[in-house]
């Protein structure tokens, strides 16, 4: 292959205008860059060693990599244009079991790595780290197979990292992908390591979480390149409303923050979904979690029930009749089946505790845990939160919600004594109002279309918001309702 081409491959844009016009590095429109030499030729500025280049993330416990802020390390040069990588629309899909060699210049860097290695996202590839920058890489290629991914990091002047990446491809399969980690905001550079065939050019400073989105989008699945934010709702105790609780956000998300949303129901033997949403599907989320390997895109559309036009439902069987022991992979399999087909998922987990549970909220973009102002409700919310901080310390933590708050004559716990002793701050406090509930579920509706201005329909949305980042259509009513003044 002519390195005038691509030396890591053939399947990158030549065209530098092309490249730069839809670049999601570039942090708004695109900027010129600074007057400098040819990064081929004459001397340009060296990037300063003064502090860290990169945030480092907050650690849950000991066991965690713990990143020394006072290292010494390059300083990136500030009057030049900044790259940003993007946070990105929709979920995040675990990679695929990929090879990672990354060979690293800064501590800081290897770090930073080892955070990403201990990620759900992360949990099938393999990453190894060697430090030594591209004349590591060089000589390890020399010797070695090609891994699925090279991660190389380099301060060194644009010319010389320029000659460096040259004497790498000539020991590299051409399908390899290749991200470098630079120190220079350099849109000239970054040209030129496109032109190469080099997959991605980064900057510091960065989360772990943006490095690894950066890597997911090198091995997106041509085929399958979306998939939607999975959102699990669990109670951290029976009978706290979690169902009613997942069933209202579902509608909110769908119909007052207009984002398609699937609702799935996990609940088996006693989901309540069909009830809720007045509805009688003849097939249920069972037929797929029984045959998941049959439930592909068409079959997942065939079960499905519509509720509005943007609401689809995954209900649960209206009857115990069959006992069903479900692989847990099955389970993995549905969801990742439904997840590939709507921005937006939101499950229903029961409140039990099992190996598919505990999967299951560890994979999901937001968790939300359903709370009473009760003891019972602190410590076991106080273990869940606990449990999904550590397994997913990259991630939002589980968002807390308060239910049934001011019941007459129960004694409760003070919702800022709650948050306190739980660790995480309440996103919303839904009051006591059992007509309004009632109501709506005896007339199989959401409370937004019973009382939109009601106090707990205005806290769903509010959650609704938060999770999606967009604002809640404000409620009409219809003209018969105002003709009947209701």
């Amino acid at each position: 292959m002519s390195k005038e081409n691509a030396l890591f491959g053939d399947d990158l844009e030549s065209d530098f205008e092309d490249v730069f016009a839809d670049d999601p590095l570039l942090d708004g429109p695109a900027v010129a860059a600074p007057e400098m030499t040819s990064p081929m030729g004459g001397a340009e500025p060296e990037a300063e060693f003064s502090e860290p280049v990169f945030e480092a993330p907050e650690l849950e416990d000991e066991s965690q990599v713990m990143v020394d802020l006072d290292v010494p390390s390059r300083e990136v040069e500030q009057d030049q244009p900044i790259f940003s990588m993007p946070d990105g629309d929709g979920g995040d899909a675990p990679l695929p079991a990929i090879s990672i060699k990354l060979f690293y210049e800064r501590e800081e860097t290897r770090l930073l790595m080892e955070v990403c290695a201990r990620d759900r996202r992360m949990g099938r590839a393999t990453i190894d780290m060697v430090p030594g920058g591209i004349p590591a890489a060089i000589d390890f290629m020399r010797q070695n197979p090609t891994p699925n991914l090279l991660l190389i990091e380099s301060g060194a002047k644009s010319a010389q990292m320029l000659n460096e990446i040259d004497m790498l491809a000539e020991h590299c399969d051409e399908n390899v992908k290749v991200m470098v980690i630079g120190a220079i905001n350099d849109i000239a550079l970054y040209r030129q390591l496109v032109a190469r065939g080099v997959s991605e050019y980064i900057v510091p400073p960065f989360q772990p979480v943006q490095v690894m989105r950066s890597i997911s989008a090198l091995f997106i699945d041509p085929d399958a390149p979306f998939v939607g934010k999975q959102i699990s709702v669990v109670g951290a105790k029976g009978g706290v409303g979690a169902s009613t609780i997942a069933h209202n956000l579902a509608w909110a998300l769908a119909e007052n923050v207009k984002v398609n949303t699937t609702l799935v129901d996990l609940d088996l033997s006693f989901g309540t979904t069909a009830l809720d949403f007045n509805q009688e599907p003849s097939q249920s989320v069972a037929d797929a979690l029984l045959q998941p390997e049959r439930a592909d895109d068409a079959v997942i559309e065939r079960l499905l029930a519509k509720a509005t036009d943007r609401l689809s439902l995954f209900t649960a069987p209206a009857s115990i009749s069959q006992i069903m022991d479900i692989p847990d992979e099955s389970y993995a399999l549905v969801i990742e089946g439904v997840r590939r087909n709507v921005p937006y998922l939101v499950l229903d987990i029961p409140h039990v505790w099992s190996r598919w549970v505990q999967r299951t909220l560890v994979a999901s973009d937001e968790v939300i845990i359903v709370c009473q102002p009760d003891l019972a409700s602190l410590r076991n919310g106080k273990n869940f939160i606990d449990q999904l901080k550590n397994a997913r310390p990259n991630d939002n933590p589980p968002r807390l919600i308060i239910n049934m708050s001011g019941v007459p004559k129960r004694p409760e716990i003070p919702v800022k004594d709650f948050g306190a002793a739980i660790g995480v701050e309440p996103e919303v406090v839904l009051p006591f109002e059992p007509e309004l509930f009632g109501n709506a579920a005896n007339n199989g509706q959401m409370i937004s279309e019973t009382d939109p201005a009601a106090k707990s329909s205005q806290a769903i949305d509010h959650l609704a918001s938060l999770l999606t980042g967009r604002s809640v259509a404000p409620a009409q009513k219809s003209i018969i309702k105002k003709l009947l003044g209701k």
